[in-house]
């Protein structure tokens, strides 16, 4: 039903409000209505925060984002985790009203007394909400002067439009028809679920032995801990694990994916399940639990988060099979059915079959999670959510976040935008994006627009630069400048972003000529790397990850995704973009282009950038320390293997000179 003062199009509105909008501790974001009302009577608006425990906040008022649109907005900061609401009221404002209309008729002489009387009148019946402590004197002051009838009529209305009276009546205003839209949903979550940066390794390549002639020997979770400080100092938050589980023997996959395995290749980890047990148990090659707990406790010495794949699929040889053959789709002959995506074959793997027992699959599911949550596990990588009901989802995370709302759930789903939103409104905190396949200039910015838009209220992507899975023929041709591109460009278009191991040392080979799959896959054997020769000889990029993530940690406005603006340069091979955070404000500038040296002027959003259009500002380059003064344009030049881009920050300083290039 439309109240009394119409308040339409509420957002951020998820599912027509049945699931909540998404925010994090801290985190600022727009509420937008569209009011309106008969006539020409002035109207207002304002959105009022109700926090978990439903008492009201101070209400914040909401601005018309033009003249005439009859759209209005307003920003908010939820300051505490749970379930919040939130609603916009809207109003009829006769002082608004009164102003217009005295302004026209005082000067012009028109009913002076009458419109002067009647404004008297509004003054005190405005005075009485507002308190004596915040204006009220001033506001019945300006009453009385408008009655006064030895002042001439302007000098009347000029007290009425005192400072101090009209800054008490914005405070607190008066309000009539107020109009109050029905609460919408807000769910306030911890601050990781929106920004973080995540490094993937696989334990058993950490500290194995490759020796020739003789069986590889794996690295344990024991030795993978010692790589953990090495991460850390990059300045990583969350060390990402592919299933530790037992892995099958049946239809096991040797290298590269061959069909024919030797005797000691060591299979899939994401083929769960043997006679040593399945998703609860450990290979036995990384080690007993206590070794997990003393992976998961090194790094939280370290300040590191740990997150654990979760992956619904087994192995032939897995326990479920042989308990739970219910589970599984048999086919005409009896056999059950594997994994497929025509013309792919999975023979090591065996999807679950949910609809024939939803609910036991939902138990058993939460059970795992429980599981792992005990030994300290709060983050779940999640693989292929898309192939799994979303229904199942929405009862897997409401019962893990019901007790424990700050585990949090990534999506690893690259598929159809509908799927991948509904994952998002079911409940997942982050999802993977297309990020990888996104690569020319209009295309980050027409995708990166989309995702800091209106689905960020539902939508938290995590911009990951690489995965086991994934080599992008732009990082197999362009060599490190394609690497450092993009790693910039994640760390700073999201505030989360993660990288597979072996990215900073700029792994670029594919098994072959237009494949995404990396030769030699770590997925299917061990891959030991010399990581000390490689930081002796400089063939590693981790200087410049070090430094984006000591960037993304300075500075507020690279933790956070919904004010990030593109700006116009005259290159199409050099993307520009800002974000701001109160008085922090980044702007990144990128050369796309791995091959050549790129050169643009690029013409700034100023008012964007908190500054008027004549202004000038003293920049610094957080990449290389260097300080320039910029104004609405600025000329760049980026080459590749020297300078991949520029991570300037507006000083807050008055000007102080400089070049106006770089």
């Amino acid at each position: 039903m439309i109240g009394r003062i119409p308040v339409l199009d509420v957002s951020p509105l998820i599912d027509c409000g049945r699931r909540p909008a998404k925010a994090v501790v801290g985190e600022t974001f727009r509420i937008s209505a569209t009011v309106f009302r008969e006539g020409h009577e002035a109207v207002a608006a304002n959105v009022v925060l109700r926090d978990p425990a439903g008492r009201p906040g101070p209400w914040t008022p909401m601005r018309e984002q033009g003249a005439g649109t009859d759209r209005w907005s307003a920003e908010v900061t939820p300051d505490a985790e749970g379930r919040w609401s939130f609603a916009v009221e809207a109003w009829s404002d006769p002082v608004a009203d009164w102003l217009r209309t005295a302004r026209i008729k005082i000067p012009a002489g028109i009913d002076t007394v009458l419109t002067l009387t009647e404004g008297a009148q509004l003054y005190e019946r405005a005075a009485e909400g507002v308190p004596k402590s915040d204006g009220r004197e001033a506001v019945l002051a300006a009453a009385d002067a408008l009655r006064d009838p030895g002042r001439p009529p302007s000098a009347r209305l000029a007290a009425a439009l005192a400072p101090d009276a009209a800054g008490a009546l914005a405070r607190h205003p008066l309000r009539e028809l107020v109009t109050v839209s029905r609460p919408l949903p807000l769910l306030v979550e911890r601050r990781r679920a929106l920004f973080g940066s995540w490094y993937e390794l696989f334990p058993r390549s950490e500290g194995a032995v490759l020796t020739p002639g003789a069986p590889p020997v794996s690295g344990t979770l024991r030795t993978a801990a010692e790589r953990l400080p090495a991460v850390a100092a990059m300045g990583f938050d969350v060390v990402y694990l592919p299933p530790v589980h037992p892995i099958g023997d049946t239809f096991r996959k040797g290298r590269d994916n061959s069909l024919s395995p030797g005797p000691h290749d060591v299979g899939v980890p994401w083929a769960i399940g043997s006679r040593d047990g399945g998703h609860d148990a450990l290979h036995p090659d990384l080690g007993a639990f206590e070794d997990f707990d003393h992976f998961v406790a090194t790094a939280r010495a370290l300040r590191m988060e740990v997150a654990l794949d979760f992956a619904l699929q087994c192995s032939p040889d897995h326990p479920w099979v042989r308990e739970h053959p219910e589970w599984f789709r048999h086919r005409a002959d009896g056999t059950i059915a594997h994994a497929e995506n025509p013309p792919k074959k999975y023979q090591d793997i065996y999807p679950l079959a949910f609809d024939r027992d939803l609910r036991g699959l939902v138990r058993e599911s939460v059970r795992l999670l429980r599981f792992w949550m005990d030994r300290g596990v709060r983050i779940f990588r999640v693989d292929n959510p898309h192939t799994k009901p979303v229904v199942f989802w929405e009862q897997v995370l409401a019962e893990v976040n019901r007790t424990d709302p700050d585990v949090i759930f990534l999506a690893e789903a690259f598929t159809r935008p509908a799927m991948m939103r509904a994952l998002a409104d079911t409940g997942f905190q982050q999802s993977y994006t297309y990020f990888t396949w996104r690569t020319t200039k209009h295309e980050l910015t027409e995708y990166l627009t989309e995702l800091s838009g209106e689905s960020a209220a539902s939508l938290r992507p995590n911009l990951f630069v690489n995965t086991p899975d994934i080599l992008h023929a732009y990082l197999q041709n362009g060599g490190r400048p394609a690497f450092e591109a993009r790693a910039v460009l994640a760390a700073t278009l999201s505030p989360s972003w993660g990288m597979y191991a072996g990215y900073e040392l700029c792994e670029n080979t594919p098994v072959r000529a237009g494949s995404e799959e990396y030769l030699h896959s770590e997925k299917y054997e061990l891959r030991p790397r010399d990581w000390e020769a490689a930081e002796r000889s400089g063939a590693t990029i981790a200087p410049l990850i070090t430094a984006l993530n000591r960037i993304r940690r300075r500075h507020p406005a690279l933790q956070q995704l919904r004010d990030l603006h593109f700006h116009h340069t005259d290159n199409d091979a050099v993307l520009a973009y800002s974000k701001r955070s109160a008085s922090n404000t980044v702007v990144v500038i990128v050369n796309l282009d791995p091959h050549h040296t790129q050169e643009a002027t690029v013409s700034l959003d100023m008012p964007r950038l908190g500054l008027a259009w004549h202004e000038t500002a003293p920049v610094r380059d957080e990449l290389t320390g260097e300080t320039y003064h910029w104004g609405r344009t600025a000329y760049v030049r980026l080459e590749p293997g020297r300078t991949p881009a520029h991570i300037v920050v507006l000083r807050p300083s008055p000007p102080i000179g400089g070049s106006p290039t770089s």
